[in-house]
């Protein structure tokens, strides 16, 4: 109890620090040990607005993981919960299997308004179990028996979701069925050399194994991408790759799919994140967002495709009316409110200020992103480069359109340094997390070797809010920065003062 404070206040904090302590280790001792965001989160969330998570412990944070992307409006908001009773209070079913209802029938017409040209006039949509990786099962059995072939194309670093099909199309796990070929990305370019060199070798790479008949790769029944790889380090596609890709798909009747369940909904600066290149896919497997904070997939398609019997794919809670409610008010929120346009915008002056991060500590080795889908890379600062042709250093210069400098046409990403890289720093970027969890500041951490930060704020996120997350990243960064020989294992070194430390005024906890 400190001087200042009442008998009644300080029991009210000691009960509130045993109610989430006492909760943390009923967690620990009775759930899976596959748990993950428990395990480097250990918060206990009791209230939530917007940008805002309070825990049990009265503590206040500033939630930049956003459901892993799910809330595209934030915690709670008035919309959502507005679209949510109505239908409670209206005494309509909760539970309608793949039942047409009057909810149903408007979250499809508001989603098909949404959709890219060229798709819409013609879309199917097929409502799948709860999550994404559902819909991309559901995906790849619809490619399957359209083409009567068997194999799926997917890229190095990709995530698709956790049933044993969409492992198999993701970076880590191998299955003969799925071919898996190289995305192309800057600061880690496989061939070494970045940029649309870089992306041009793939996008070779790729064409070789389709059109070599020695390749050992049979034609595939579908190509799946994400155009912004998310828990891959957060990799934003070229546009020309892209649109390359469809290219080569279009001229071997390969159908394509696009994985929008992270990137849809507004989060890289356009509703949806194809739509950057131009480019219209076969088929578009979406979730997330689309639920508007609730459990909700689909996968849109091209109407020829549409060669499923009845019961070729189901269900059980593919019809769940408060997810589509819900889904139905978040849509329409962010196309009305233009919440796309919003999150290029900021997230381009975002971006350019962590390149100015960047340019402050060598333990922070590239930042990129894509609206507000944003990542910071950490490297070992003192480790030696690998190899592969230097690329000439850029550094964004953010428009209001979110158009930057970097790989592909549109794409809002910052260089700093040499593309020849450090090594990862998986450690490093741990202790960040940890940082920013102690100012009060969620982020998530994903890349090949978990040694990306990433930012997914929601698009509702003001201006003052934006620049109290990087105000909390900063001196995350810059604490971790001064302490990194010893997190890194080669010694002591004596930690600065922090910007906080040296006269920042900013609180170290969310205000909301």
């Amino acid at each position: 109890m400190t001087v200042t404070e009442s008998a009644p206040e300080g029991h009210a904090r000691a009960g509130a620090r045993a109610l989430h302590e006492g909760i943390l280790r009923r967690q620990s001792a009775r759930e899976s040990a596959a748990r993950t965001y428990a395990r480097t989160l250990p918060i206990v969330p009791v209230r939530a607005r917007g940008l805002t998570i309070e825990g049990a412990d009265g503590r206040r944070y500033l939630d930049c993981l956003s459901g892993a992307g799910a809330l595209a409006l934030g915690h709670n908001h008035p919309v959502v919960l507005a679209a949510v009773r109505k239908v409670l209070d209206s005494g309509a079913p909760l539970h309608a299997l793949d039942l047409a209802t009057p909810v149903k029938d408007a979250f499809v017409t508001e989603l098909f308004a949404t959709l890219p040209p060229g798709l819409a006039d013609r879309a199917r949509v097929q409502f799948c179990g709860p999550a994404g990786t559902d819909a991309v099962e559901a995906a790849f059995k619809l490619v399957r028996a359209a083409t009567g072939r068997s194999a799926i194309m997917a890229f190095t670093g990709a995530y698709h979701g956790m049933t044993a099909g969409a492992l198999a199309a993701s970076g880590h796990a191998p299955d003969v069925r799925v071919v898996r070929l190289p995305y192309p990305q800057d600061y880690r370019c496989p061939f070494g050399v970045g940029g649309p060199r870089g992306a041009e070798l793939a996008s070779r790479w790729t064409e070789s194994v389709l059109d070599d008949p020695k390749s050992g790769v049979p034609l595939p029944a579908g190509m799946i991408l994400e155009p912004v790889q998310g828990e891959g380090g957060v990799l934003p596609a070229p546009d020309d790759w892209m649109r390359r890709m469809r290219q080569i798909t279009a001229e071997r009747s390969v159908p394509l799919i696009a994985d929008e369940v992270q990137t849809g909904v507004g989060r890289t600066g356009a509703f949806w994140a194809v739509e950057h290149s131009g480019v219209t896919p076969d088929v578009m497997v979406l979730s997330k967002a689309i639920g508007g904070s609730l459990p909700l997939a689909v996968v849109v398609y091209r109407d020829d495709l549409d060669v499923w019997e009845p019961g070729a794919h189901a269900g059980t809670f593919r019809g769940n009316q408060l997810a589509m409610a819900a889904g139905t008010a978040t849509l329409a929120h962010v196309r009305e409110n233009r919440l796309a346009e919003r999150a290029a915008t900021l997230g381009a002056r975002m971006l350019a200020r962590l390149g100015r991060l960047a340019e402050e500590h060598p333990c922070v080795g590239e930042v990129r992103g894509r609206g507000l889908m944003l990542g910071l890379e950490l490297v070992d600062p003192e480790g030696e480069r690998s190899g592969g042709e230097a690329i000439a250093t850029a550094t964004a210069t953010a428009t209001a359109t979110g158009v930057g400098v970097g790989v592909g046409q549109g794409v809002a990403l910052t260089r700093t340094r040499s593309a020849e890289p450090r090594p990862a720093a998986p450690e490093l970027a741990a202790a960040v997390q940890r940082e920013c969890l102690r100012r009060g500041l969620i982020v998530e951490l994903g890349g090949r070797h978990a040694s990306v930060v990433r930012l997914l704020p929601p698009l509702t996120i003001t201006d003052e809010q934006a620049a109290a997350v990087l105000d909390r990243l900063a001196d995350a960064v810059e604490a971790v920065a001064s302490t990194a020989a010893d997190l890194l294992g080669r010694g002591s070194t004596r930690p600065g003062p922090t910007r906080r430390q040296r006269g920042s005024t900013r609180p170290a906890e969310g205000t909301g």
